[in-house]
């Protein structure tokens, strides 16, 4: 039987899943003759990572990278590539749980009266091993789950020294009519109801807690009245929330913050049970934007709707259109889906830390497992255009950006792991082209290269190109490139796929920015005391431009020292979204270095004018310690130091982070939902059944394009709210 060829274009997440469970099957070599097509000179699409040789073989990102413990399907996955990449016992990461730590220390950043405030969360220790997960658990489980929280919540706001709240009923409750609705189903419990419910909150809980565990064991088995009884209970116990302590909200903050978890859990529910969210799952409130829909179901507006949790959910997926702080926008429905998911269903740690970079972590092994099963990789080919033909892709045009004199081998060795460098191995390179590149700055990844001009001016002739053609060089082509990329490299599918086209237009990425920092100092040294169970903070929530901050100092031993006498005792990885009003033509080639700019100032204003209230040891808010920050070079004084440190913009289209903005969703299609017939499109712009731009959907979009070409992996978790 003729092996069917499969182009993959693209190295991310979701390309890399493809092809894994493709090379799972049995004798699958005798199927498939499998291509990864990537521009530049490394996998890892937006989780990409670079060593920086010049300075130790430091870690450079994209941004702040981490696991969450609910990502069954990502970690089923990583463990299965850990099994099969077979590191010698005894060599760095060599078993998935030796690459990746349980963390459960969450910090928030609050603004109360010009004030910033540290909000620390420290998370329960879960047994298990995240991919012994379930994200199939019902509706109706999580509603169980969310009041055993609440009650939590409720009961240390009732037990506080400082409240002193009143019962919530003073008077019978037998002729309310919304207990007249449950009658007919909880009449043996009439009497009790009436006397638990004019105790006091906490007691309200658990009698409403036993009643929900009597009730249907599924959401979708519950009746109108169920949902009424419940529905009017909750409104009646945030109705005394709010009234016995919107007086503490301004003045103490441990009374605010359990006011906002616990309006947060009840108005979340009381919004899910009016919108009808457990008979038809999340998808239903994707009209609303998620501070917009909580402010239709009654949450304080003051203090809960744009809270410290809730902006810091906003912040986690970048979800401000346009990279406008002040155009938070995000599908009510998955933005809540994901946070239940997050806090209800993790196991061992709320997240987990890779312990190297992530693309040391997930992109070299997968890459060196794969390409050991005989999986081809053709680096430097960028995609230009998709052409069709009679509803299949025909044609795939790219360019060929360098002319090797071997084989390219990526991967170099760092402290006996294999990892990317940040900038291509050029001694496999033609000579006249490697000193080219290097002396004309080019970057090889860049939508905006002045590559081609250079190229031409050097040579007299563009650079070299290569039409793949269906039947000879491919039969089915898997677009693992971000959706941003669509109106670029797809112009023509989007004349003729109406539903493509829509995703292109509804379904949006933003720019992002990032920088990282490596200090001589301490994360206590420069003033932050509180690290529980030896955990470092993972903070959300705070100043823009990089509202996102993380102590990684669980990296370093993987880097050197930057020179003798000059090794870091701290990095702070920072990210947020970029604002970018307008992307200009692929000719405006000196855009991303204004970008780039931008990205820089903004962290040197934070660091300069905001970061005081973290690091107050090394800043005031009369400016910041520059001698703190780790330099190779002698005579760096002020600002100047900061030029050793990392940053970045993430402007190119497929760097660009999946939006989730309201009623979006709708628009994404299936892996193979467009109407090529050769065409399968992968990523965490399609349709999973998660929706949210992470490392959970991408894995999920890659196993789903698999599963369509050959059947694995037999089963995909979390593709539906309802087990």
């Amino acid at each position: 039987m003729k092996k069917k060829k499969i182009a993959i274009l693209g190295g991310g997440v979701s390309s890399m899943t493809t092809a894994f469970y493709l090379t799972e099957k049995d004798n699958w070599q005798d199927l498939y003759d499998i291509t990864v097509y990537q521009q530049g000179w490394r996998l890892g699409g937006k989780g990409a990572s670079g060593r920086n040789a010049e300075y130790g073989d430091r870690i450079e990102e994209h941004g702040l990278h981490i696991w969450f413990g609910f990502y069954v399907n990502a970690f089923k996955t990583i463990q299965k590539a850990y099994a099969a990449w077979e590191r010698p016992v005894g060599s760095p990461l060599a078993t998935w749980d030796e690459a990746f730590k349980p963390h459960n220390f969450i910090v928030l950043s609050e603004n109360i009266q010009e004030q910033w405030k540290t909000w620390p969360i420290v998370f329960p220790r879960v047994p298990g091993n995240p991919a012994d997960g379930d994200e199939q658990i019902d509706l109706w489980d999580i509603v169980k789950m969310s009041l055993a929280w609440i009650k939590k919540f409720i009961g240390e706001l009732e037990n506080h020294p400082h409240t002193q709240p009143q019962p919530i009923f003073a008077q019978n409750l037998h002729h309310e009519t919304w207990f007249k609705q449950a009658e007919h189903w909880i009449e043996h419990e009439v009497e009790h109801v009436a006397s638990v419910l004019s105790q006091d909150a906490k007691s309200a809980l658990e009698m409403l807690e036993n009643i929900v565990h009597g009730m249907p064991k599924k959401a979708k088995e519950l009746d109108h009245s169920h949902h009424g009884f419940l529905h009017n209970l909750l409104k009646i116990i945030r109705k005394w929330l709010h009234k016995e302590f919107d007086q503490f909200l301004d003045s103490h903050d441990e009374i605010r913050r359990l006011f906002i978890v616990a309006d947060l859990g009840l108005t979340i529910l009381i919004g899910m049970l009016e919108d009808g969210v457990l008979k038809h799952g999340f998808n239903v409130i994707n009209n609303y934007d998620y501070m917009e829909w909580l402010a239709k179901h009654g949450a304080n507006e003051d203090f809960t709707v744009d809270s410290a949790p809730v902006r810091g959910f906003y912040d986690l997926v970048f979800a401000y259109e346009d990279g406008n702080f002040d155009k938070p926008n995000v599908e009510a429905g998955t933005i809540i889906r994901a946070m239940l998911r997050i806090a209800l269903l993790y196991k061992g740690g709320v997240m987990w830390k890779m312990q190297a970079g992530m693309g040391d972590t997930i992109f070299s092994p997968m890459y060196e497992v794969l390409a050991r099963r005989g999986v081809k990789f053709e680096f430097f080919h960028q995609v230009d255009e998709l052409i069709p033909q009679d509803n299949e892709i025909a044609e795939i045009r790219m360019t060929q950006q360098v002319e090797l004199i071997k084989p390219y081998e990526p991967l170099v060795p760092v402290k006996d792991l294999p990892c990317w460098p940040s900038q291509p191995r050029d001694e496999f390179f033609e000579p006249e082209q490697a000193k080219l590149i290097k002396d004309n700055n080019i970057n090889l990844e860049s939508f905006w290269s002045d590559w081609p001009q250079v190229y031409q001016q050097y040579y007299n002739k563009p650079l070299p190109t290569k039409v793949l053609k269906k039947g000879v060089d491919f039969d089915t082509v898997v677009y693992g490139i971000s959706v941003a990329s669509l109106v670029h490299l797809c112009p023509k599918l989007l004349e003729l796929d109406s539903g493509l086209a829509a995703v292109a237009d509804k379904v949006k990425a933003v720019a992002t920015q990032a920088y990282q920092v490596w200090t001589n100092k301490t994360l206590q040294e420069l003033g932050w005391s509180e690290i529980p169970q030896g955990e470092d903070p993972v903070m959300s929530g705070f100043t823009e431009p990089y509202d996102t901050w993380a102590a990684m100092n669980q990296l370093l031993i993987r880097e050197n020292a930057w020179s003798p006498g000059h090794e870091a005792k701290n990095v702070g990885y920072f990210c947020s979204a970029l604002p970018v009003a307008e992307y200009p033509p692929k000719t405006q080639t000196d855009f991303p270095a204004k970008m780039k700019e931008i990205a820089k100032q903004g962290a040197v204003n934070q660091l300069d004018k905001e970061i005081h209230w973290l690091w107050p040891e090394v800043a005031t808010k009369d400016g910041f310690d520059w001698n703190c920050l780790l330099n190779k070079k002698d005579g760096l004084i002020g600002q100047a130091r900061f030029d050793e440190q990392y940053w970045r913009s993430n402007v190119d289209p497929s760097e660009r982070y999946v939006l989730s903005v309201k009623n979006s969703s709708q628009y994404r299609l299936a892996t193979n939902g467009t109407i090529f017939s050769n065409l399968l499109i992968t990523g965490d712009w399609i349709q999973t059944g998660l929706n949210a731009g992470c490392v959970e959907a991408a894995t999920m979009a890659g196993m789903q394009t698999s599963q369509v070409i050959c059947g694995l992996p037999e089963k995909i978790m979390g593709e539906s709210d309802f087990s």
